[in-house]
């Protein structure tokens, strides 16, 4: 319960669309139609030393991801994916940094998640959606932490 009520909370925070701020100590927002265009292509709503606010779009299987420092807390509001999480990932490479991706995960553990459904990968933990019933929207907040040992190939 405390959960969807911090959820519901971040989803009223103010933020800019689609722009890095270097000072998030200013009240920002973004109104309903820049926010509805944003999940329409799937972009970041704000990007900031600490964290991160994406309007996240998947119409199809994506990669597999490793966020070396960034935990996902992500609210799903439509559609649903198979999830899978831990495991092993394979073919990764960085693309920036404290980020990895790759071709897919063996193993793991894979989860159903539909509209309503919130669920949170803590960084370090290889993820990827598998499968997509599209669109499947979902917000997620990124939460940057202290660097977690890469897990490449333990099942979580």
């Amino acid at each position: 319960m405390r959960l969807m009520i911090l959820l519901g909370l971040a989803l009223a925070l103010p933020f800019n669309i689609a722009r890095a701020q270097a000072d998030d100590s200013r009240v920002t927002l973004i109104g309903h139609d820049e926010v509805a265009s944003a999940f329409s292509k799937g972009k970041p709503l704000i990007e900031v030393a600490d964290y991160k606010i994406h309007a996240s779009r998947r119409d199809s299987a994506g990669i597999a991801e490793i966020h070396t420092r960034d935990t996902d807390i992500a609210y799903v509001l439509q559609g649903a994916a198979t999830l899978v999480t831990g495991g092993t990932a394979v073919g990764m490479r960085s693309i920036g940094p404290e980020e990895l991706r790759g071709v897919a995960i063996e193993g793991g553990n894979s989860r159903r998640l539909v509209a309503g459904d919130v669920v949170v990968i803590p960084n370090g933990v290889p993820h990827w959606f598998k499968v997509v019933k599209r669109p499947f929207l979902y917000y997620v907040v990124k939460v940057r932490q202290a660097n977690r040992q890469t897990t490449l190939g333990a099942a979580r």
